[in-house]
């Protein structure tokens, strides 16, 4: 969580890579002016590094409200998004972060965003023995990222977590094939046992979904022997 903190603080910072566009008194120095739209951006950065995530969202909403045609005020908007992340209300950053796509689909942030939504729904994924439809809104955002924009460095990362979602989906249809297979219910732990070979290869459940079908199919064969 600590590397996903940093990262967030690093992109509101430092936009595209390049550190050229940020004011010379931000993380130094005394503030322009109280009220200004420069000075109320610097005090919700103050209060987002030092964790105070409901001040940094008030003062990011005030700059954004108060001065919505100064050019703190789209990265206003993502530390709102971001504040709200950092704190674990991934609902309120999800709905922030889809808005931003919404109203600023060419901004040169849109592949940040988008992978901070798949990481609001990844962050809520339940265990293999729950229902998993933030797993899928997850493993769908990462797709969607890697198809927009696949040679963006957050691609890079989505297609890590990417993984991770896959193998929890397989991992949840192999905990359910098993619970059919202990309750003699071989038709549909077959079903469950082939879905997993055909979606979710090579993911480090080959030797034991392979075991399992095949005890399966002996099985069914022994049914209609009998």
């Amino acid at each position: 969580m600590r590397a996903v903190k940093i990262l967030v603080l690093l992109v509101i910072l430092t936009l595209t890579g390049g550190c050229a566009w940020m004011p010379s008194w931000l993380g130094s120095g005394p503030s322009p002016g109280r009220g200004t739209p420069a000075d109320l951006y610097r005090t919700g950065i103050e209060y987002y590094q030092a964790g105070r995530y409901k001040k940094a969202i008030t003062q990011f909403t005030r700059l954004r409200e108060e001065y919505p045609l100064s050019q703190y005020a789209t990265l206003a908007e993502l530390g709102v998004a971001d504040s709200h992340f950092s704190a674990g209300d991934y609902l309120m950053a999800e709905a922030n972060y889809r808005e931003f796509t919404a109203m600023r689909p060419t901004n040169e942030n849109i592949p940040y965003v988008m992978y901070q939504v798949g990481m609001c729904s990844y962050n809520q994924m339940l265990g293999v023995d729950r229902d998993q439809m933030r797993t899928r809104m997850a493993k769908a955002d990462f797709e969607n990222l890697l198809a927009r924009f696949p040679n963006s460095r957050f691609s890079f990362m989505a297609e890590q977590k990417l993984r991770e979602c896959l193998r929890r989906l397989g991992e949840h249809e192999f905990y359910v094939g098993h619970f059919y297979y202990k309750r003699g219910e071989y038709e549909a732990a077959q079903r469950r046992f082939e879905t997993i070979q055909q979606q979710y290869p090579n993911l480090g459940l080959d030797y034991k979904v392979s075991y399992f079908l095949n005890e399966t199919r002996r099985k069914l064969a022994g049914k209609t022997d009998a």
